[in-house]
């Protein structure tokens, strides 16, 4: 998401900032729907080797969407046509599936929203076709890693700045960089919405956070530098210098005591090292 595509809810009860806070029972809703997210992606995972088109895989991607009695977010959205978005090597988000086939040693983001019973359940993981490199697996690693440091940092009292510098500081300790151009955002009953949600920034500024808070975080990563451009087409956003780029993303609620993640993998595949 772009920091200044945001829109409006209207359920539950509004922070000054314009973040709205659930209701306990709506985590019920929110599990549901990323649960299917993250279960298609684990569908998916398997279908990922060299040879196959990101076109093909998104295919796949709408079929169990489909067949889930689900509605994809992402089909019709400011016109976007596909069911995931498909992000290979040097592309750092909104990679818009083709004919391009995947060649061995590749890496690649899935992103796939669906809607369940008006919930929005959003997540992205890496991929690897074929053999990983051991620049790239670095990469991933360093990826994931600063997704749970984030994740770490949910909690009432703390603040979005909190998070933000859990993910810069260990990402750079790493001589990796945070792309600034793209954040996560607050979902729910609709796509995106309050807040921003930063992966980079101070410790102790922003919002607070509360209970009933729900959004994504879905930091990503480049091995060179942070700097990020849009193509022609609108959508696909590529680093500036052509270094590899990874992001891994989880929905989650915030709680009395830390995060509910929603999308957590049902198969344990988060980790595109699973096999």
């Amino acid at each position: 998401m772009t920091k200044d595509t945001i829109l409006d809810d209207t359920r539950g009860r509004t922070t000054r900032e314009g973040i709205r806070i659930y209701e306990p029972g709506d985590f019920a809703g929110m599990h549901k729907a990323g649960a299917l997210a993250a279960d298609i992606l684990d569908r998916v995972a398997p279908l990922v080797v060299p040879g196959v088109t990101t076109a093909a895989l998104d295919a796949a991607i709408e079929a169990m969407v489909d067949e889930a009695g689900a509605v994809s977010a992402t089909i019709g959205y400011k016109g976007y046509k596909h069911a995931s978005c498909i992000s290979l090597n040097h592309v750092v988000c909104h990679g818009i599936p083709g004919d391009k086939k995947i060649k061995d040693g590749d890496i690649l983001n899935i992103d796939v929203t669906v809607i369940v019973d008006g919930w929005y359940g959003d997540t992205s993981r890496m991929y690897v076709a074929g053999k990983l490199s051991r620049r790239a697996e670095r990469l991933i690693q360093v990826t994931h890693d600063a997704l749970f440091k984030g994740i770490e940092a949910v909690k009432p009292g703390n603040t979005f700045g909190d998070i933000g510098h859990a993910i810069q500081a260990y990402v750079e300790a790493h001589r990796m960089s945070v792309v600034r151009d793209f954040c996560g955002h607050g979902l729910g009953l609709v796509f995106h919405a309050p807040p921003n949600v930063l992966h980079y920034g101070r410790p102790g500024t922003g919002p607070v956070l509360e209970e009933g808070m729900f959004f994504t975080i879905e930091p990503m990563v480049n091995l060179g530098r942070p700097e990020t451009k849009v193509l022609a087409d609108d959508w696909t956003a590529v680093t500036r210098d052509k270094s590899l780029s990874a992001q891994f993303e989880h929905s989650i609620g915030v709680t009395s005591t830390g995060a509910d993640i929603f999308t957590l993998s049902p198969a344990g595949k988060f980790h595109p090292t699973w096999g």
